[in-house]
C-alpha cells in the first residue's frame, strides 16, 4: 500500500469522519529514506491547526533534546508516526489518550514504508507500552533511566511537553545523562 493510499484509507475510516469533515487529515511525517522514527502520543490542538507534527513548544524541546534544528527535524531523515494521527481532544488533565485502533490497524503498514529506520524514539507511556510490550521497567521513569536496555532499536524518553517540568525537575539525570546519549545516537545515525 502506498502512502497516499494509507492517507485515503485513514480519511475514509468512519472513526475519523469528524476530522475529515472538518478538513483535517492524518498528522504524521513518513519518509521512505528516514533513519529515525519518532513515535509520540498524539497531535495537540496547536499541531492540529497547523497540520505539522511537533509544531509547538514540545517540538522545540524535542529538537533540542535530539540536538538538531528544524530543517533536520522536518527532513527526509526523520519520520514521525504518533500513536494517534489526530488530536483526541481535552481531558480533565491534559489531552485525552490516543485512540487505540490507530496504532493497532495502521502502524505496521506505515512502518513497512520506512525500511531504513535504524532507531525508534518512543515518547511517553503510550508508545512505550505498545512497542516494548512487557519489556518496560516498573514505570516510565525507570524505563527511561534504563534506555540502554532497548538500544539499538528503541530509545525511550519522557514527553517533551512544557507540562512535564515537574518530572524533569525531579529527575535531573535525564538532561544530564540521557539527553547527551540521545544526541550522540542521533548524530551518529544522521551523519
Amino acid at each position: 500500500m502506498t502512502l497516499q493510499e494509507m492517507i485515503d484509507k485513514l480519511k475514509a475510516d468512519e472513526r475519523n469522519q469528524d476530522y475529515t469533515a472538518r478538513g483535517i487529515g492524518p498528522i504524521f511525517q513518513i519518509h521512505e529514506k528516514a533513519k529515525i522514527l519518532i513515535i509520540g502520543q498524539a497531535p495537540g490542538k496547536k499541531v492540529e491547526e497547523s497540520g505539522i507534527p511537533f509544531h509547538d513548544k514540545s517540538g522545540e524541546k524535542l529538537m533540542a533534546w535530539m540536538g538538531i534544528d528544524s530543517d533536520t527535524f522536518y527532513s527526509q531523515a526523520i519520520s514521525i508516526m504518533p500513536m494517534d494521527f489526530y488530536y483526541p481532544g481535552k481531558a480533565k488533565t491534559g489531552d485525552k489518550a490516543p485512540r487505540r485502533f490507530i496504532a493497532a490497524e495502521y502502524h505496521q503498514a506505515l512502518r513497512q514504508l520506512m525500511p531504513e529506520i535504524e532507531m525508534t524514539i518512543l515518547i511517553g507511556n503510550y508508545a512505550m507500552k505498545y512497542y516494548l510490550k512487557g519489556r518496560m521497567e516498573r514505570n516510565l521513569t525507570e524505563t527511561v533511566r534504563h534506555y540502554q536496555d532497548y538500544l539499538p532499536d528503541y530509545f525511550p524518553i519522557v514527553h517533551p511537553s512544557p507540562l512535564n517540568f515537574r518530572w524533569q525537575a525531579k529527575n535531573p539525570w535525564f538532561e544530564a545523562d540521557v539527553v547527551p546519549a540521545l544526541q550522540q545516537r542521533v548524530y551518529t545515525l544522521l551523519k
